[in-house]
């Protein structure tokens, strides 16, 4: 098996330790083991969300079939569950750099030492190695010079920690941090061993990420993050198909009846007369569940409860008939404080739609369960928004401008100011639209006026953009990465970087926002 690998996969089936004849992993296969030292990336880079959206959360191939090419077999073979564990390094312009050692003597079966902060955070084992620059990136994005990390590895075997790097790397006698990939060989890895293990002795296993084992990770306080993961694994251990969908229809209700001052816990008759038309309407009618199974089922998503009722029934088939427990259910107290919050609230109605609904009339949905206005980008109130500035008599004769009540006045002078800055250009496609005398663009909110967003008349809330991508901005079609690539919501298509004047300071609160609403948050199951 050699390392020649441009454009082809190195298949690894498993990880080294999927030995056939039962043999100890620990001999002769792992004696050639090697330790690639990864750099995780800082914050400038997106290292911490890539690295959560990568490893911790997974890709998921089903969003990416139009750039995988020739290792879409042989990625799913290694991931059948579909969602792989995928880390990227940039090609080096320098074959005699040790990062172009590490890269053409890298191999299956490897471990991968991640490296962030002056620690050693994670460890991992190499099932595949590819080289794919279109896969790189649609998943992350690419550097200013044009560069992306095509140079993937495929890994599994997955585990967190945090032990400090400086033993290691001072017995390594390499640098005081790990700037770049570093290769280092399996005698040398073999002779530290014993320092791993040593540094390792004690420390619990931290965060999430999925290992081979699927360990279930201990009990956290709930935060925003735990909160969205918890949101974007509802399928997880659904009892029937269609739960997932059906817990997802339950729980838009729950953030609906929050969202407008109602009661988080609700009795099992009120659960039925409000949950049951939504099932009916909204839901998988082939899978048939009943209120009362989504009632019970709703316990295993982590952020519901049922007070006073032990986890019980949670796993019988949706069509199982099940007597409704006669307590009160509904959101748990940390999980409704987190969804007070305007951002976590519209990142989980956009993950929930978007990953579990993503066939049905959003519109018609959210306006039914109190939320109408998260299914465009610019809220429920927001009409005619380039007639902003229209002007008619007031009673006292003089000019008054005309604006909906139920949205904030939009300041002309950022308007013009927005479209002047681009000379009327689209910051997605760059199109100049010419008019008979002029040009024409559009100037769209980030973060929408309109209610329920509420979000800041800015500058660096705006952007010039022409009718088009106006209009499937603002339905949600199009969101901004955080790289700045503009993507199609519903696959991540790249559509290209977007335009930014150097005058012109976005604030990526505003366009986490938005990119929150489209279902393609750091959580959600599609994310990029």
């Amino acid at each position: 098996m050699g390392n020649e690998y441009g454009g082809r996969l190195i298949l690894g089936t498993g990880a080294v330790t999927d030995k056939r004849d039962g043999t100890d992993p620990a001999g002769e296969a792992d004696a050639s083991v090697q330790w690639l030292l990864q750099p995780r990336g800082t914050a400038q880079l997106r290292g911490p969300q890539n690295f959560d959206r990568s490893i911790r959360k997974g890709i998921r191939l089903a969003e990416y079939e139009h750039v995988l090419g020739t290792h879409a077999e042989q990625l799913k073979e290694i991931f059948p569950d579909g969602v792989a564990r995928l880390w990227g390094a940039t090609p080096v312009k320098k074959e005699t750099h040790p990062k172009g050692t590490a890269l053409r003597e890298q191999k299956v079966g490897d471990e991968v030492l991640f490296y962030a902060e002056k620690s050693f955070i994670a460890k991992a084992r190499v099932l595949g190695l590819l080289r794919n620059p279109e896969l790189a990136r649609a998943i992350w994005g690419q550097l200013e010079d044009g560069r992306t990390w095509e140079h993937i590895m495929a890994l599994g075997d997955i585990a967190e920690f945090r032990i400090p790097a400086a033993p290691i790397l001072s017995a390594l006698k390499l640098h005081k941090e790990v700037r770049y990939l570093t290769l280092v060989r399996a005698a040398e890895r073999r002779r530290q061993m014993g320092l791993l293990n040593e540094l390792l002795s004690g420390q619990e296993p931290v965060g999430g990420a999925a290992s081979g084992s699927d360990r279930a990770a201990p009990p956290t306080k709930m935060g925003r993050e735990e909160l969205l993961r918890a949101l974007s694994t509802l399928d997880a251990d659904a009892p029937g198909e269609g739960c997932a969908r059906y817990g997802s229809l339950t729980l838009l209700w729950a953030i609906g009846r929050l969202f407008s001052g109602q009661s988080r816990l609700v009795p099992p008759d009120v659960f039925s007369r409000e949950v049951g038309p939504l099932l009916l309407d909204f839901g998988d009618h082939d899978a048939r569940v009943t209120p009362e199974v989504a009632f019970r089922y709703m316990q295993r998503s982590r952020v519901w409860e049922i007070e006073g009722v032990a986890d019980e029934g949670v796993g019988l088939a949706p069509t199982e008939d099940i007597a409704m427990p006669t307590s009160v259910a509904g959101l748990m107290p940390e999980a409704a404080k987190l969804l007070q919050q305007p951002l976590t609230r519209a990142e989980a109605i956009g993950l929930l739609c978007t990953s579990y609904l993503p066939d049905v009339d959003q519109d018609a949905l959210l306006t039914r369960v109190g939320l109408a206005g998260y299914a465009s980008a610019s809220g429920a109130a927001v009409a005619d928004v380039e007639n902003e500035g229209s002007v008619d008599a007031s009673p006292e004769g003089g000019p008054r401008r005309r604006v909906n009540s139920m949205r904030s006045e939009r300041d002309p002078r950022l308007v013009e100011k927005i479209k002047l800055l681009y000379q009327q250009r689209c910051q997605v496609c760059g199109l100049q639209l010419e008019t008979r005398f002029s040009h024409y663009s559009e100037a769209a909110h980030i973060q929408g006026l309109g209610a329920p967003h509420a979000g800041p008349d800015k500058l660096s809330n705006l952007l010039c953009l022409c009718p088009n991508h106006h209009v499937q901005f603002d339905k949600l079609f199009l969101f901004i990465d955080e790289e700045w690539n503009v993507r199609q919501s519903r696959d991540g298509e790249l559509i290209g970087t977007l335009i930014r004047h150097p005058e012109h300071a976005i604030d990526e609160r505003y366009v986490e926002y938005h990119r929150g609403l489209c279902g393609r948050g750091r959580y959600s199951l599609g994310s990029d």
